[in-house]
């Protein structure tokens, strides 16, 4: 440096020192159809792709009953749109702030941001680290990394719009297709389980040409299926608070209508119409103890190598004989949906604002 010059001076940021803040960031559906429509994606797809964002619908009424659940407990709440994220948690008080994301996304949805937004600006979380958020919407990569962990996930292969990047396995059941960043586990057609792989390949094109997605093609595997979820209420809170059911619908697998009869709007008409119920849930562990107990030693091994934590939920298909097939895991689950609601009440003896308020109130030592 020449003599007489000093060195550039990094702009200070004024901190924002207030009472302990539980900010959860949301994106809504509004936005993302609006960018969707900007994209050039057809309505039709627009309202399913932006569907699974009505979670943040369905709890936006509810706003209010998580800010006096974490008054009660000497926490403000803060709910932030992603677009406002940027701004609203500049200059915020690490000490006395903690940001919970609502929604992922690294591909349709942007979600993945807002843990890292949380981050540059030296904030803590309640929930995973920003690298997951990229990596558990990517299927065919998170199912690499939970294979090279040694856990027992199908293999995969994958195609884009009728052609193959890597080839398929071997399945003498058949295989079953899905999209590798929408909609994690979910067959979007009810002919996603197929018997040739030409038509996986068909499918693929079918994929692309709605949603420009590459699709994952997996060995199709029987059970019944699973839901694993978790939430630290306690900060010691472990495997043994996971709550794992069985969700049974009537059907093998999840379409995208029955995914679209669950959420938001588009699902209060299908239930009051008479078009869908819920499915019904039964705690794995009453029939099947060891199939439970295999499936907390793998959140327990997920926990301590990929550092999943204080929210989250898995996906597996249950053999009868115990055998256990991890589909999926989500960094953030549908809170407000029956199958996270049922386990705040079971297992934590609170309704959903209750247990996001304790959660918060938790990281606080309040």
């Amino acid at each position: 440096m020449s003599a007489g010059k000093s060195a550039p001076r990094t702009p200070s940021v004024t901190i924002m020192a207030r009472k302990p803040t539980l900010i959860l960031v949301y994106e809504p559906e509004a936005a993302c159809r609006t960018r969707l429509a900007a994209e050039g994606f057809a309505d039709a797809h627009i309202l399913e792709i932006s569907s699974y964002l009505a979670q943040s619908t369905d709890l936006a009424p509810e706003f209010s009953d998580i800010e006096k659940a974490c008054a009660a407990r000497g926490v403000d709440f803060v709910a932030l749109e992603l677009d406002d994220a940027a701004r609203g948690l500049a200059g915020r008080d690490p000490a006395s702030t903690r940001v919970w994301t609502f929604t992922d996304g690294i591909a349709y949805f942007r979600g993945g941001a807002s843990p890292a937004l949380a981050r540059l600006n030296g904030l803590p979380v309640i929930g995973a680290d920003d690298s997951l958020f990229a990596l558990c919407q990517d299927k065919f990569r998170s199912g690499a990394v939970l294979s090279a962990l040694g856990l027992p996930v199908p293999a995969s292969g994958l195609a884009r719009d009728g052609a193959w990047l890597v080839d398929p396995p071997a399945s003498p059941r058949g295989w079953f297709v899905k999209p590798n960043r929408l909609g994690a586990k979910i067959g979007i057609w009810q002919d996603s389980r197929c018997d040739a792989l030409d038509d996986a390949l068909a499918l693929s094109r079918r994929v692309h040409h709605a949603y420009r997605d590459a699709v994952v093609v997996q060995p199709y595997v029987p059970g019944r299926n699973v839901r694993a979820s978790f939430l630290a209420v306690r900060p010691d809170a472990g495997a043994e608070s996971l709550g794992i059911v069985f969700v049974d619908s009537g059907e093998d697998f999840q379409t995208m209508d029955d995914s679209m009869a669950l959420y938001g709007e588009s699902g209060a008409a299908a239930i009051a119409q008479g078009r869908y119920t819920e499915p019904s849930l039964a705690a794995v562990a009453d029939s099947q103890p060891l199939a439970a107990r295999k499936i907390r030693d793998i959140a327990t091994t997920l926990t301590r190598t990929l550092g999943l934590r204080d929210v989250f939920s898995m996906d597996f298909r249950v053999e009868a004989d115990d055998t256990v097939h991890l589909i999926e895991f989500e960094i953030c689950p549908g809170l407000p949906c029956f199958d996270f609601r049922a386990y705040c009440r079971t297992q934590w003896n609170m309704s959903l604002a209750d247990a996001m308020a304790q959660t918060a109130a938790a990281r606080f030592d309040i």
